[in-house]
């Protein structure tokens, strides 16, 4: 692969837990990508302007909050108004199972749960995201 990748990890809303962020963010890095991390409580305004601004190929969100239909949702809007067509979304934390599917018809690429192994989240990402 000849360019690096580029991920911004958020923690959108009033979610105040990001060591998993954290793990999956030092995972990206060590596999060689660069890793914008946003801290806590952004919006999904400030998620897509960061993202913008990073010139970033993917978004990781993180949530535990419950919150995830709606925020998650907004940034997929946001992109979508924006006509952001190349910046794929990934979210991971406490989503039910049942809103998978939900997540994903939202344009979200991949959902990762509660113990999912970090090389699997950096393989779909590193595939997903590789240029032609």
């Amino acid at each position: 692969m000849g360019y690096q990748l580029r991920v911004l990890v958020a923690k959108p809303g009033l979610d105040g837990h990001d060591r998993g962020a954290k793990v999956v963010a030092r995972a990206l890095r060590d596999a060689g990508m660069e890793v914008i991390y946003t801290g806590l409580r952004q919006t999904p305004e400030q998620i897509v302007e960061a993202a913008v601004q990073e010139d970033v190929h993917a978004i990781g969100v993180s949530l535990l909050s419950g919150a995830h239909n709606v925020l998650i949702g907004k940034i997929a809007k946001i992109l979508e108004a924006r006509g952001i067509t190349d910046i794929i979304i990934v979210a991971g934390g406490i989503i039910p199972d049942e809103d998978i599917e939900h997540l994903k018809n939202m344009g979200v690429a991949e959902v990762f749960g509660p113990g999912t192994d970090t090389k699997e989240i950096v393989e779909f990402i590193s595939c997903r995201c590789e240029q032609p």
